[in-house]
């Protein structure tokens, strides 16, 4: 559908009264009162030229009556003429003023004819002569006069011919001059007609002028733009009054000023190369340049201005002209949208785009000047268990506070940014000393370490910090960025809450990192893993009743991978459910196969354990190996309770109802609550082989501590196995303590499933194997030293040591050396008593009486002298 414009409909034709004026019609008063004014401002010399041809001819004519009478009659005409054009009755509207002056016209004309008339019949006479020639001038003065008017110039020639038809009758005098009536009337009416186009023109363009500069005034007063205009040396005639306040506010009214002295431009936006003066001195145009005040050093204000040069039409130069816009809005919203492109919406720090700009640039500076930086990539820890407790308000709060530590901690020395998350950066250009590095990284983590009050509540949180330094670390912003990210990996594998710096050997480590993701793709996928299976070994009868499921990988090329190195990148890319299903699976299908007392245990990793799907696939497991669910033992780390929440709750109550058993494993290592024993339903606590290592030495507390862990597990209905047992002597104590079974290499090495089925068909109890006795840790080194043997001095090296015994060589003993009491000195002139435990070959381990401290063999001996 096409929308036209709307016009005006054309007026109808104008009848000849209303063109003539004798009537009333459109446009009246802008036609006929510049008329009735040209006709006023001519009369006077017409009506002095009547008055001298008036008295001529009266002076012709012998004063006569007639005369005096057209002499009257002319004066009276000529009165009202000059009353009806110069002064407006009150009522009268022009088409009344026309009408009278058209019958005065015609009155007046018959006058000054008669009077002709009769002057011409006087005496010949100079006087004579002189009367006709004045009054024909009267005559055709009065017709120019009342010309403008065309009614009434058309009632002068009817006054004119009707009177010489009274003088001469019907003759061809009458029709020549009723023939020049005809073309006086045809041209009146053309000019009429002309006249009232011409007007209705006008009245057009003034309307539209008026509705021009209406808008003009309403666009300068309410809207965005101004106009200025400036003379030819560049002074201003004309600026918009909204502007020209604006301005006078800085500085002097801006009218009559050099438009260079009132405004000053932007320098740095770009295309501003040439100022104003250079257009103002070339007399070229310009166009969008942004201004602002002269005395306005703040920028409060901001136009855009243009201008062009006017030139006159014979090519001469008049000046500027030109118009503005505010930009004001404008500027501020482009500030506020280039704000939100470099800074961080909630915390006011910059983002990820300013500080990778930052960066480059800092870099590009550093290539040409030696100019070194240093890059903080800067992780928090325990914040997700701040979003999860007591909400993303109150983690967004947390973040606003953190922002504001690192800006108090880092102050002018850097800049900092969060890349988003609780990912923070700090950019420090100039610094690449590790001391005071290293001394900020440790004076941000303190600060940031510090309570929060977040809503009424204390929280405390951690952070782990990557430090990477440009040009030794990185010469591009790509490189520096991930050599920091893997140093911030380093630090919270360190543990978390501390800083470390990068080195090539990190970067080694992620490739091989990532090369072991993949090949752990690429094994699951094809089915290299196995699993090999430890026995669990009941104290009480030395029986075997269970085993533990251990993934195995054999690598083509790494051979045998410890499952420390790739269950952590399994859990970290995605690929333990994977991983952990195929082994559930696997381990209930291979323990199908053994005796029906035989149980089997499945580590679950709290990935797994998180999955909803997870009692389902044990039911399938189960179903599809045949295998009875309390044949089935799940063990799970304390990491689960991290999220403590219903969702664990429902888990633990789903997997018991299947009938499987559970088991917390390495207690006492993680998670440092027992709040979570009250509710999980855990049939054994398995005790971490940490606090099993070193149990049966003297003076070691790790058997207190297993000793409470079965009594709380007696307590509450759980049996327990102790981890890591190795040596003979430990599974003594452990069964003194009241553990309820044993695992470790004591009872052999993880053995694959045909083993294990072959093995249990021989004998289902377990034999110890290895050292019988523990011993504390030796430390290599070697050492002279003194030594007594039934009294009698001798020299013997120390081969290593510990701090229960040592192992020498050089000792001549008799036959029966052990059970032998001997003084040793392992410091200067302080002999301590040791007993030989065993001889051979010259060498022979010594026995403490009591345990030493191994750091008084720091303390420097002095030289013995000979003789």
């Amino acid at each position: 559908m096409q929308i036209r414009a709307s016009l005006p409909p054309a007026p109808p034709p104008a009848s000849l009264a209303v063109l003539l004026g004798v009537v009333a019609g459109e446009g009246d008063e802008a036609r006929t009162l510049p008329r009735l004014a040209q006709v006023a401002a001519s009369w006077p010399l017409a009506a002095v030229v009547q008055g001298i041809a008036v008295g001529t001819g009266c002076i012709a004519d012998g004063r006569s009556a007639l005369a005096l009478s057209l002499a009257t009659l002319i004066a009276a005409a000529a009165a009202a003429i000059m009353l009806l054009a110069a002064i407006t009755p009150g009522d009268w509207r022009p088409h009344h003023r026309v009408q009278g002056m058209t019958a005065s016209a015609a009155l007046l004309a018959a006058s000054l004819l008669g009077l002709l008339w009769t002057a011409a019949h006087a005496p010949e006479g100079s006087i004579q002569a002189a009367a006709t020639v004045t009054l024909a001038g009267a005559i055709g003065m009065a017709g120019l006069a009342v010309h403008p008017v065309r009614a009434a110039i058309l009632g002068f020639g009817v006054g004119l011919v009707a009177t010489m038809a009274l003088m001469v009758g019907p003759s061809l005098v009458l029709v020549e001059a009723l023939a020049l009536l005809l073309a006086l009337a045809i041209a009146t009416w053309r000019l009429a007609r002309h006249d009232h186009a011409t007007t209705l023109a006008q009245a057009g363009q003034v309307d539209e002028g008026q509705q021009a500069s209406k808008m003009i005034a309403e666009f300068e007063v309410h809207g965005t733009g101004w106009f200025w205009e400036a003379d030819r040396q560049g002074r201003v005639t004309y600026l918009s009054a909204k502007v020209a306040a604006e301005i006078a506010e800085h500085d002097p009214a801006p009218i009559g000023r050099l438009l260079t002295d009132i405004f000053r431009m932007d320098g740095a936006v770009p295309g501003t190369e040439r100022t104003l003066a250079f257009h103002l001195s070339s007399r070229t145009s310009f166009s969008d340049y942004s201004v602002c005040a002269m005395g306005d050093r703040d920028g409060s204000r901001w136009w855009s201005i243009s201008g062009r040069p006017v030139i006159d039409d014979l090519g001469r130069f008049q000046g500027f002209i030109g118009s503005g816009s505010d930009l004001t809005e404008k500027r501020r919203s482009e500030a506020e949208i280039t704000r939100l492109a470099l800074f961080d919406g909630l915390t006011g720090l910059a983002n990820r785009q300013r500080m990778r700009l930052s960066l480059d640039k800092t870099l590009a500076q550093a290539t040409g000047q030696h100019r070194p930086s240093a890059l903080f990539l800067m992780d928090l820890d325990r914040f997700k268990a701040v979003n999860d407790t007591l909400g993303h308000q109150a983690g967004d709060a947390l973040l606003k506070q953190v922002a504001q530590r690192l800006q108090r901690g880092v102050g002018e020395s850097g800049l900092v940014g969060r890349l988003g998350g609780d990912e923070f950066q700090v950019l420090l250009p100039g610094m690449d000393t590790r001391e005071p590095l290293a001394t900020l990284a440790t004076d941000l983590i303190t600060a940031l370490s510090q309570p929060y009050f977040i809503a009424g509540t204390s929280v405390t949180i951690g952070c782990s910090i990557g430090v990477a330094i440009a040009p030794h670390d990185g010469e591009d912003a790509e490189t520096l960025v991930r050599n920091a990210d893997l140093a911030l990996y380093a630090a919270k594998a360190d543990g978390r809450g501390v800083h470390r710096f990068y080195h090539g050997d990190m970067l080694l480590g992620a490739r091989n990192r990532q090369q072991l993701e993949t090949d752990l793709r690429a094994a699951l996928a094809c089915g290299d893993f196995h699993l090999c299976y430890q026995p669990v070994v009941s104290t009480a009868d030395a029986r075997i009743v269970g085993y533990e499921a251990l993934v195995r990988w054999q690598h083509p090329m790494r051979g045998l991978v410890s499952p420390a190195d790739f269950i952590p990148v399994a859990e970290e890319c995605g690929l333990i459910e994977g991983l952990g299903e195929w082994v559930l699976r696997t381990a209930c299908a291979e323990a199908a196969r053994w005796p029906r007392d035989v149980r089997v245990a499945v580590n679950v990793s709290p990935i797994q354990f998180a999955n909803p799907h997870l009692p389902a696939i044990v039911t399938s497991a189960l179903a599809q190996s045949g295998l009875l669910p309390d044949r089935l033992e799940l063990e799970i780390t304390e990491g689960v309770f991290l999220n403590d929440s219903d969702d664990s709750d429902r888990m633990f109550r789903a997997l018991k109802n299947i009938g499987v058993r559970l088991a917390l494993d390495d207690f006492g290592t993680g998670y440092s609550s027992l709040g979570y024993l009250r509710t999980a339903p855990f049939d054994k606590i398995k005790i971490d082989q940490s606090f099993v290592r070193g149990a049966a030495q003297p003076g070691n507390r790790n058997a207190a501590i297993i000793r409470a862990i079965v009594t709380l597990a007696d307590t509450l209905g759980m049996e327990t196995t102790a981890e890591g047992v190795e040596i003979q002597d430990e599974i003594d104590l452990v069964r003194d303590l009241g553990c309820s079974h044993i695992q470790g290499y004591v009872y052999g090495r993880p053995a694959p499933a045909i083993e294990v089925a072959t093995a249990l068909g021989i004998d289902p109890h377990a034999s110890p194997i290895g050292f019988k006795v523990s011993r504390a840790p030796r430390t290599r080194l070697l050492r002279s030293a003194r030594i007594m043997v039934h009294g009698r001095p001798g020299d013997v090296r120390i081969r290593d040591i510990s701090t229960t015994g040592a192992m020498v060589d050089g000792l001549a003993l008799g036959d029966q050396p052990v059970g032998l009491d001997v003084l040793i000195e392992l410091v200067e002139n302080q002999m301590m008593a040791a007993r030989v435990r065993w001889a051979e070959g010259g060498r022979a381990g010594l026995q403490f009486a009591e345990p030493i401290d191994l750091s008084i063999l720091t303390v420097p001996r002095q030289t013995r002298r000979a003789g």
